[in-house]
């Protein structure tokens, strides 16, 4: 497993290609799935795409990344990225590199946007290229 990247998704990601698609983009979630899906094969690695509207799926899927382990895993905690101490806890808590991903630039947006507790535990984080973030996200995990 050592050569899969995760890719976490976040509450109300499984909205992309319909909600407000002016800050979002209109590809879906799967659509990304897909185009990632044929970059990792490219650089000889797969991918594990999921998403929960639940922290605690993703706090469980993290450590299940560390436990395998895998390669890294890239998280695009949606609103959850400005909340949760417990995300970033258990970002804290693994040794697997975490690459924080976001399709727009958050610094651009509301000030309640402005605080990550993701980036703040993350190895580093790619925002404000679209789809492209999860593109030079996983590049960037091929990479570590």
């Amino acid at each position: 497993m050592a050569d899969t990247v995760f890719v976490l998704n976040g509450p109300n990601l499984n909205m992309l290609g319909l909600r407000e698609p002016e800050i979002y983009g209109h590809d879906t979630l799967d659509d990304i799935a897909d185009e990632l899906h044929d970059q990792a094969l490219a650089l000889g690695l797969s991918i594990d795409m999921r998403q929960s509207n639940h922290e605690g799926h993703l706090i469980d899927w993290l450590h299940e990344a560390n436990a395998l382990p895998a390669r890294a895993v890239l998280l695009n905690a949606g609103g959850l990225t400005h909340t949760s101490v417990s995300l970033h806890d258990a970002i804290k808590s693994i040794t697997v590199p975490v690459i924080e991903v976001h399709l727009s630039n958050p610094h651009r947006r509301e000030d309640f946007r402005h605080r990550s507790y993701i980036g703040m535990a993350a190895h580093g984080t790619i925002a404000g290229f679209g789809k492209l973030s999860y593109a030079l996200a996983l590049d960037a995990a091929a990479r570590l």
